[in-house]
């Protein structure tokens, strides 16, 4: 596969990384980009201790004190996807990237895109706007340095874009980045941002646009619900996530689903944290792998390179 100078423009690497994602899902060996490719297969790179908000969450100074799972658990995806052939966003945290960089050359070889999940694993509302801009910036380079790809794409850790975050696109656009998929469209606990705009979108910011992907929700009990990642994939039958799917595709939207390598593991430690968050974090942990085998067996799937590669081809014409 080829690779990108990290020291190119940025426009030049935009252009040549949508060029690549088109290339690819032109290839036999996996289902088209658009059209066909209805959802999102999502990977949220980070350890079994990086949980936002709990009391006993390890200051990032800390981390190299835990013993890690994060190589087992997500080269068991990794598998599990080469299966199916199916690529997927992988979003690494940058702490990741730094310390298992093969790991991030291991998903690049596999076809996989490589995108950026910030480096300290810290909640946006909880930073300035400079110490976010720091944060992602430094995540980026170290991603690209690694990959030798450009790395254009981002997802905030734990979806906490909210309405005290005003400043989050300008920043994004400021680094460098061209699409995301933080925005949470209903409450949750470390984030949301009550939005109407639930299918991808332009968000014009100071420095350049970015395309939104928002985390898909569908209405249960007249409130927007997601059933596609993290608990509550864990939480609600399959069959249930199923029909809440096909719901999304029928209205036009991708489904994004995304998952954490922990959530595969269920024998991986555990924080200390309080009954409810201890029962969010790992509810039904033992029915992740069978979940996800079904999906990439029920569903066609893109990244989400290849459905911007798709969305810009389509405007030239």
């Amino acid at each position: 596969m080829s690779k990108i100078s990290a020291s190119a423009p940025l426009n030049q690497r935009i252009s040549m990384s949508y060029s690549m994602a088109a290339a690819q899902s032109q290839k036999g060996d996996s289902p088209p980009a658009s059209g066909g490719a209805k959802c999102v297969f999502s990977v949220d790179v980070e350890d079994w201790f990086h949980i936002n908000g709990a009391p006993s969450e390890p200051d990032c100074a800390e981390w190299d004190q835990y013993p890690s799972h994060v190589s087992g658990n997500f080269r068991a995806l990794l598998e599990m996807l080469a299966a199916k052939r199916v690529r997927a966003t992988c979003f690494f945290l940058g702490w990741v990237a730094e310390k298992y960089p093969e790991l991030v050359r291991e998903a690049r070889d596999q076809g996989h895109e490589i995108a950026s999940h910030g480096y300290a694993h810290r909640l946006v509302h909880r930073q300035t706007p400079s110490e976010f801009l720091d944060d992602i910036r430094k995540a980026r380079t170290i991603l690209e340095d690694v990959s030798g790809m450009p790395v254009v794409g981002y997802r905030a850790p734990s979806f906490s874009v909210t309405a005290a975050t005003p400043w989050f696109f300008d920043q994004l656009a400021e680094a460098g980045y061209r699409f995301d998929s933080s925005v949470f469209p209903a409450a949750r606990q470390n984030g949301g941002l009550q939005t109407d705009r639930l299918a991808p979108n332009t968000i014009k910011a100071k420095a350049g646009a970015i395309e939104e992907f928002p985390v898909s929700v569908t209405p249960l009990l007249g409130r927007p619900m997601c059933f596609f990642g993290g608990g509550y994939l864990r939480l609600f039958p399959y069959r249930m996530i199923k029909s809440m799917a096909e719901r999304v595709i029928g209205e036009g939207r991708p489904v994004i689903f995304y998952i954490h390598p922990r959530e595969i593991d269920p024998q991986h430690p555990r924080l200390p944290m309080e009954p409810l968050r201890s029962f969010k974090c790992h509810v039904n942990l033992h029915t992740t792998r069978p979940k996800i085998a079904r999906l990439l067996n029920d569903f066609s799937f893109a990244t989400f390179g290849e459905l911007l590669a798709r969305q810009t081809h389509q405007g030239m014409h």
